[in-house]
């Protein structure tokens, strides 16, 4: 079986195991205060540091999480919401740099209600945006070109001076299409609203600096880049209040709470330093790949690769999201996996349930076109024989599912 679905989960890198099981052979609590504890919570800050050098934050900004999930709920909702209680943001300095701590800003600033979000976001965001709404923001969903990016001008026009929070993802975890991120911040900060970024299909695969970045808030998950399963990350820039979204000791500066998986984040460290380290190389090695399976696609009669006609900067170097008329998404899926290849519709965070596309559906495409898509997200164990093989395989994959689709009652 050839696995071709990084962008779901990435295959647990060996200098990730290796570290983890370091890790776990240290036992005690990391908020102790005995010898045991001591020696955990310096495998913890030691990770934090590393994390903070591997993406230009600083060690105090790094809040360990449980994925990519939490850390867009925190960043959105705890965001949000303490801008509706009138916390106000800590002063800066002169560089940007703010002087409290986060979370720590008492109240005496104005109360913002707005929110303003991509409607392309992953189900961690769109959903904690609802949850807003039942708090009594208003929210504002984005809609997408058809190319598959977000117009920057148009979120501009949205964000007000009661804007809150704007939050707009780096890289699409469906199209794989890169967003206007830099532009998002500067309408964010024009209104003086915060901006966060879900940047998990970026970090470990295209360049992501923090600091240089100008987010406020940026979440991250361990799986996609090879790290275990359960780790993440939120960058929060210190002076930037954050209601917590549950309540428990406060470990995670008094943001986050819960004991902090220690081998976790050990681990996570280790799979970014190494995904960094690789980077440039694997996205040079990636894309040869990538591009030969967008030309296979392109070449089938009826299939359209998103994204195809934009700028080499605008696409994530792994990701190939394409549309096929005619086509079921999940009678292909299974075509391509009888014939041993592990691709898939789009996002797996919908419980296993193939339902259509809300990215397709915001780029302003049919129901029948949000029903019909394949994503093939390639990674650290791909390899140039799979897609070979993977490119052979595609038009009678798709012949098959086509067959099906014509067969299938209507109801």
């Amino acid at each position: 079986m050839s696995y071709l679905d990084h962008a779901a989960s990435s295959p647990l890198r060996p200098i990730a195991r290796d570290a983890w099981v370091r890790a776990t052979a240290e036992a005690g609590n990391p908020s102790a205060t005995h010898s045991a504890g001591r020696r955990t919570r310096r495998f913890l800050e030691e990770a934090r540091e590393s994390i903070a050098h591997s993406l230009g934050a600083d060690p105090s900004e790094v809040i360990f999480t449980s994925g990519g999930t939490e850390g867009a709920n925190l960043a959105v909702m705890g965001a949000a919401r303490a801008a509706l209680a009138g916390m106000a943001r800590s002063p800066r300095d002169p560089d940007g740099t703010p002087i409290v701590e986060s979370g720590r800003t008492g109240g005496g600033g104005p109360r913002r209600t707005h929110v303003v979000v991509s409607a392309i976001e992953h189900p961690a965001v769109l959903e904690a945006a609802r949850l807003l709404e039942n708090d009594g923001h208003a929210v504002s969903y984005v809609p997408a070109a058809p190319t598959g990016r977000v117009d920057a001008t148009a979120l501009d026009a949205v964000v007000t001076d009661e804007t809150a929070l704007v939050s707009l993802m780096w890289v699409n975890n469906e199209t794989g299409v890169v967003q206007p991120v830099a532009e998002a911040v500067a309408s964010a900060h024009g209104a003086g609203a915060l901006a966060h970024s879900d940047a998990v299909q970026a970090v470990g695969h295209m360049g992501v600096d923090f600091r240089a970045s100008g987010l406020d808030l940026l979440s991250l998950s361990g799986h996609k880049l090879g790290a275990p399963v359960g780790t993440g990350v939120l960058l929060a820039r210190r002076g930037v209040p954050i209601v917590p979204v549950s309540g428990g000791g406060g470990q995670e500066r008094g943001i986050r709470s819960g004991t902090v998986d220690v081998a976790g984040a050990v681990a996570l460290a280790a799979a970014l330093r190494e995904a960094i380290q690789l980077r440039e190389a694997e996205a040079t090695r990636l894309v040869a790949l990538r591009d030969a399976l967008a030309a296979a696609l392109i070449a089938i009669d009826g299939a359209r690769v998103t994204g195809s006609g934009l700028p080499a900067e605008q696409r994530a170097p792994g990701i190939v999201h394409a549309v096929l008329d005619g086509v079921r998404s999940e009678d292909l899926l299974f075509a391509l996996d009888r014939a041993g290849f592990s691709v898939s519709a789009g996002s797996a965070c919908r419980a296993g349930v193939h339902q259509p596309s809300h990215v397709i559906l915001a780029m302003g495409g049919s129901q029948a076109e949000a029903s019909g898509t394949l994503r093939c997200s390639l990674g650290w164990t791909t390899t140039a024989a799979e897609v070979s093989a993977l490119v052979k395989a595609l038009p009678g994959a798709v012949e098959r599912a086509r067959a099906a689709g014509a067969f299938r009652p209507r109801r």
